[in-house]
C-alpha cells in the first residue's frame, strides 16, 4: 500500500508538472499570436530606443559645444552613429507592421539587419579608436589602422549586399545571411578582446599616481565587458535562429524573444557604454583626442 501511494504521489507530481509545462507553452503561444502583445512590445522597443538615440544626440551636441573649433573628432562620429543606429531602429519599431509584412521576406530581412550592421561598424571605431591609442603609446606604427577599419567594413558592407542578392533567388540565403552576421559578431568581439583587453594590461602597468589612470582603467574595462558580451551573444543567438525556426527574430511572431534580444544585444550595451563615456573632451585638445582626417 505504501509503494501504491508512493507510486500514486509521483504519477500525480508528472500530470501537474506536464500541466505545467504545457500551460506555459500555451501561454507563451497565446503571446506570440496577440496584436496586443506585439503592438505593446514593439511600441516599448521603439520608446527605448528613442530614448537612448536621444541621449546620443544630446551628448554629440555637448561634445560640439566644448569644442566647436575642431571637426569631426572620432568621439563626435561614435555618438553621431549611435543616434543614426537607435534612430533607425526606433523607425522600424514604431512602424512595426510595416517592417515585418513585406513581401518578399528578404526586404524585412534587409531593413532589420542594415541598422545592425551601423551598430558593427559604429562600435568597431571604438575599437580603432583604442587600437590607435595602444600603437602610439607602445610607439608601434598606426597609420595603417584607419585604412583597415575602412576596407574591412567595406567589405562586410560588400558582402552583405552579395548575400542580399543571393537571398532574393535562393532560399539557402536566409541561413548564409544570419551566419554571416554571426561571424562578424564574433569578430566584433574580437576585436575587443584584443584591444580592450592590451589597451586594460598597458594601464594597469601605469604607476598609481598617474592621474585618471584609476578611472580610464574602469572605463575601458567595463566597455570591453559591456561591448564583448553583447557581441558574443548576438553571435550566438543569430546563429540559433539561422537554424532553428522558433528562435527567428525576423518575424512579427515572437513579441518576447524580439524584446529580450533587442534589449540585451543592442539598447541595454548601447545606453551603458553612453553613459561610461559621458565625460565631456577638455577644453584644450589633449592629445588622445585626434580630429578625423
Amino acid at each position: 500500500m505504501a509503494s501504491l501511494a508512493l507510486g500514486t504521489r509521483r504519477f500525480a507530481a508528472f500530470e501537474y508538472t506536464s500541466v505545467g509545462g504545457s500551460s506555459l507553452l500555451r501561454w507563451w503561444d497565446e503571446i506570440d499570436e496577440s496584436p496586443l502583445w506585439q503592438e505593446g512590445v514593439f511600441y516599448a522597443l521603439c520608446a527605448a530606443y528613442a530614448l537612448v538615440a536621444l541621449i546620443a544626440l544630446v551628448q554629440l551636441i555637448r561634445i560640439q559645444l566644448r569644442v566647436p573649433e575642431y571637426g569631426w573628432t572620432t568621439q563626435k562620429v561614435f555618438h553621431l552613429m549611435n543616434f543614426v543606429v537607435n534612430g533607425l531602429r526606433a523607425l522600424q519599431f514604431g512602424f512595426y507592421w510595416f517592417v515585418f509584412h513585406n513581401e518578399p521576406k528578404v526586404l524585412d530581412i534587409i531593413l532589420l539587419d542594415f541598422p545592425g550592421l551601423l551598430f558593427f561598424s559604429t562600435y568597431t571605431l571604438l575599437v580603432l579608436f583604442w587600437a590607435e591609442i595602444y600603437h602610439q603609446a607602445r610607439s608601434l606604427p598606426a597609420d595603417k589602422l584607419r585604412p583597415a577599419y575602412f576596407i574591412v567594413n567595406g567589405a562586410v558592407y560588400f558582402l552583405q549586399i552579395c548575400i542580399w542578392i543571393y537571398m532574393r533567388f535562393s532560399p539557402v540565403g536566409v541561413e548564409i545571411a544570419e551566419l554571416f552576421f554571426s561571424v562578424i559578431s564574433f569578430c566584433a568581439a574580437l576585436g575587443f578582446i584584443i584591444y580592450g583587453g592590451r589597451l586594460f594590461v598597458m594601464l594597469r602597468r601605469f604607476p598609481i599616481e598617474s592621474r585618471g589612470r584609476q578611472k580610464k582603467l574602469h572605463e575601458v574595462g567595463f566597455v570591453t565587458g559591456i561591448c564583448c558580451t553583447c557581441f558574443l551573444i548576438r553571435c550566438v543567438m543569430v546563429a540559433i535562429s539561422a537554424f532553428y525556426e522558433e528562435a527567428d527574430i525576423h518575424v512579427l511572431d515572437h513579441p518576447i524573444l524580439d524584446f529580450v534580444y533587442y534589449m540585451i544585444v543592442e539598447i541595454i550595451p548601447s545606453a551603458l557604454v553612453l553613459f561610461i563615456l559621458r565625460k565631456l573632451p577638455p577644453r584644450r585638445m589633449s592629445d588622445h583626442y585626434h580630429p578625423i582626417k
